[in-house]
């Protein structure tokens, strides 16, 4: 049968919908938005609340270089069976605000205004859930990489949160704060010791250094991560029945490393440790039915783990609905 207009009004809203999304007049009229709108999920753990915020996102060339025990061809058809391109990873980045016992705790910064324009949504989005930087109570980081420290300052170096305790992992500011590592910084570490010269160079930051295995602020536990950095930390966070384990950087993009966990993504430090860590964080979470959220996946970045041959699936949280 010919599509004619008839046949398109006959067909009623849903047809005339698509005729508008495929270029037709309503198209034409919608104006291109002038900046990403802030992306906000808040979904609840125990007697946690987690809101989740969207910092933004980057592209990163998908070549024989970025997993470093694995042929490309192995790696394209991961990111195929994802739906994704297989030219390039698309990396999210995602903050999250806990509430607990009325505190409003900041794990990880993204970048606030000293990222690529695709960043910055942490602020934005803290904006759209009505929560001013300056009530930000603790600001946890969980390692010293660049898109998780940079938001503590502004561009102008200003601090972004200036009524927050700033807490710090013990083995990872041994590690980057180590005055002969700054005075002498090897290529490959230049950048991120660069980052932490700026962010933590002042005094005007309130910082505080944490062990592993420690309750942090009331609520949040410290748990030992090493292999992505020195001092990698995830966290279990909520009080009563339910927790949540947040996994910073236990994997990047879960589509190849939460489903091949004993890949090595370029960013891991000690890939051998990565790798122990990354299976046992995953085989904790799938064992015990714990909820996870992730810095790199794909937003919400919540959800739950379930083994899948020798290896893990991520789960996701299923929007509007929190964790089982």
């Amino acid at each position: 049968m010919s599509m004619t207009r008839r046949t398109v009004l006959a067909a009623g809203p849903v047809a005339a919908g698509a005729a508008g999304l495929s270029g037709g007049p309503a198209a034409a009229q919608a104006p291109a938005p002038a900046a990403a709108l802030p992306s906000v999920y808040r979904y609840a753990v125990g007697d946690a609340t987690v809101t989740a915020l969207h910092e933004g996102m980057a592209a990163r060339p998908l070549d024989a270089s970025f997993v470093r025990n694995a042929p490309l061809p192995d790696v394209q058809a991961a990111m195929e069976r994802a739906f994704l391109p297989k030219e390039q990873l698309p990396i999210t980045f995602t903050t999250l605000l806990l509430t607990l016992g009325g505190r409003n705790v900041l794990i990880d910064t993204g970048f606030a205004d000293n990222g690529p324009p695709t960043t910055g949504g942490t602020l934005r989005g803290l904006a759209a859930a009505g929560v001013e930087p300056a009530r930000v109570d603790a600001v946890v980081i969980s390692h010293f990489h660049p898109d998780h420290i940079q938001g503590l300052r502004r561009k102008d170096g200003s601090p972004t949160y200036p009524n927050a305790q700033v807490l710090i992992p013990e083995p990872e500011a041994a590690f980057w704060m180590d005055e002969t590592r700054m005075a002498n910084p090897p290529e490959a570490l230049k950048g991120t010791l660069g980052a932490v010269k700026r962010v933590f160079g002042g005094t005007d930051l309130k910082v505080e250094r944490y062990g592993w295995g420690k309750e942090i602020v009331p609520g949040l536990t410290s748990l030992e991560a090493p292999g992505h950095t020195p001092g990698h930390t995830a966290f279990l966070a909520g009080t009563g029945a339910r927790k949540l384990v947040v996994m910073s950087d236990v994997t990047n993009h879960p589509a190849l490393f939460v489903r091949n966990p004993d890949w090595s993504a370029v960013f891991d430090m000690d890939a051998d440790q990565a790798r122990a860590t990354r299976r046992r964080m995953l085989e904790m979470a799938a064992v015990e039915r714990l909820p996870v959220a992730f810095y790199h996946a794909p937003f919400p970045a919540a959800g739950h783990i379930a083994k899948a041959g020798n290896g893990y699936e991520l789960v996701p949280l299923q929007w509007g609905v929190g964790p089982a």
